[in-house]
């Protein structure tokens, strides 16, 4: 088969268009929002529990869990009432019950394989959120899920390499990477 370089040319723009098409629609449908407010929720969150003692850091994470949850909600609807539409809000639906099933499956896992020590339990819980974040970026654009690959493949290394410091790792790294990729979409993109 044969292509013009008209057509070719032709052909590079419109994938040039979609690209940028895409990048808006990140952008403007807050999913730097959503990465800045869940990096900070991790930093946090894992850092805490590197340095703290077990009750308090499981208290930090139900506060940060529920203060990330709101925040997520509340720019959200924010962001997405210039974005609404009836198709918008049934995608809505779909996308709450799948990480809600998403959650559940990923609870079920875990009371099969348990006992679990804290650092598996926390694995686990990454890779399912790195697994709905996946799916997210495929059913919306493949350009949003090539960050899930470096955050997934930075959590192994750390559960597998680096145990002793694998919170202060996901901290910094995981939740630190999120904060940055999120500032770099909404300056950048």
């Amino acid at each position: 088969m044969n292509i013009s370089p008209d057509k070719a040319e032709e052909a590079l723009q419109a994938i040039q268009r979609m690209t940028h098409k895409t990048r808006h629609a990140i952008t403007s449908g807050g999913t730097y929002i959503t990465l800045i407010v869940t990096g900070a929720v991790w930093l946090i969150g894992f850092i805490g529990t590197q340095f703290l003692p077990r009750e308090i850091s499981g208290l930090l994470w139900a506060g940060l869990s529920l203060l990330g949850t709101f925040l997520g909600i509340l720019l959200g609807h924010r962001m997405g009432g210039r974005l609404r539409s009836p198709a918008t809000a049934a995608m809505v639906k779909r996308v709450a019950l799948f990480w809600l099933l998403l959650i559940c499956f990923a609870l079920a896992v875990i009371a099969v394989a348990w006992p679990l020590e804290g650092k598996q339990a926390t694995m686990l819980v990454i890779l399912f959120i790195m697994l709905g974040q996946m799916a997210m970026g495929l059913l919306f654009s493949f350009s949003s899920v090539w960050w899930t690959l470096p955050i997934t493949a930075l959590a192994l290394v750390g559960y597998f390499l680096f145990p002793g410091i694998f919170y202060l790792w996901m901290g910094i790294l995981g939740g630190g990477g999120m904060i940055a990729l999120g500032l770099y979409i909404h300056s950048r993109w």
